[in-house]
């Protein structure tokens, strides 16, 4: 299994324990995707997952620029728009998952951007 699908599904496996439903996994449009639509509390949230197998260059986080963050925004105006157009509160997170000791460490970043 691919690095990156393994950090979603770690993502995903975290948040779920953390009281959030999964609405949506991988959600594409033409112009890109969205990793993982949550919700809870009645918040939606859209959340990027950063995977890397080091932190040497940095933490995953530090890779979701202002240019994909740009990029998740009008993703998810078009998710809202078309599946989901009651939702009232949004926010924009970052799932960080860096290799740590043979194992995986998560760090949720909520309202990141």
């Amino acid at each position: 299994m691919e690095l990156g699908h393994i950090g979603e599904s770690l993502a995903a496996v975290y948040l779920e324990q953390r009281g959030w439903r999964i609405v949506e996994r991988n959600v594409r449009f033409r112009e890109g995707e969205i990793d993982i639509v949550a919700a809870r509390a009645g918040v939606l949230a859209f959340i990027e997952v950063k995977t890397r197998r080091s932190v040497a260059f940095g933490s995953p986080a530090e890779a979701v620029t202002w240019r994909k963050q740009r990029k998740i925004r009008a993703l998810a105006s078009r998710y809202l728009s078309e599946r989901h157009p009651g939702a009232h509160v949004i926010r924009f997170d970052v799932v960080d998952i860096a290799r740590d000791r043979g194992g995986f460490m998560v760090t949720h970043l909520e309202g990141a951007f």
